[in-house]
């Protein structure tokens, strides 16, 4: 068995979540301008985690469910998962985003399981407020590390993919690291370097 980790925001789907839901409440502007400072490494995630979500208090939840069941996903996306489990890899999404995402993309795309933040709303509205286990910069590298020994799976026999600094820690505890149409501080870090934005290139490497 070999362990495949994929990102979800501009990765597994084209773009970042909270933009599309900041679209609707003339917000799209600043969320961009935080989140690209944070895939940047210019500022701490967390922070700019607990400021994107603090934006969209008062949000509708009904709306933002529509919002992530309609995300845009990754061509190529479903086609290199399906590869993959031919080959003998289990496919799992480690999102700093959220579960209203990444549960809909889970059915669609067909992959393993997914790890990921939880938007916390109340009457039916956000409150500002999240929880989850990939809230910090090193949480992904964390969750690797946990999955690797639960599966009894190497870092020689583990791929991650991302595009942006929160995916930095992954890409110390695994043998192939591909940087997707990424930041230039995860093209630094990678062995793979896919600037098409197919998700099926990865293919080609494999």
């Amino acid at each position: 068995m070999k362990l495949a980790v994929f990102d979800f925001d501009s990765t597994l789907m084209q773009g970042e979540t909270l933009e599309f839901i900041a679209r609707e409440y003339n917000l799209e502007a600043l969320m961009k301008q935080i989140t690209t400072e944070a895939m940047e490494g210019k500022i701490d995630f967390f922070e700019s985690l607990v400021k994107r979500v603090s934006l969209l208090k008062g949000a509708k939840e009904d709306k933002v469910i529509q919002i992530c069941k309609n995300l845009p996903y990754t061509n190529g996306a479903k086609e290199t998962i399906t590869e993959l489990h031919k080959m003998n890899y289990k496919v799992v999404c480690f999102s700093g985003g959220y579960e209203t995402a990444t549960i809909p993309a889970q059915n669609h795309l067909g992959f393993d399981a997914q790890f990921a933040n939880i938007l916390h709303f109340k009457n039916g509205e956000m409150t500002g407020l999240l929880g989850g286990e990939m809230m910090f910069s090193d949480s992904k590298g964390k969750m690797l590390k946990r999955l690797q020994k639960l599966l009894n799976i190497s870092e020689v026999d583990t791929l991650v993919v991302g595009d942006g600094a929160n995916d930095l820690s992954m890409f110390k505890y695994a043998a192939k690291r591909a940087a997707f149409c990424a930041k230039p501080i995860l093209k630094e870090n990678a062995n793979i370097v896919i600037d098409k934005k197919n998700l099926s290139e990865l293919l080609n490497y494999l």
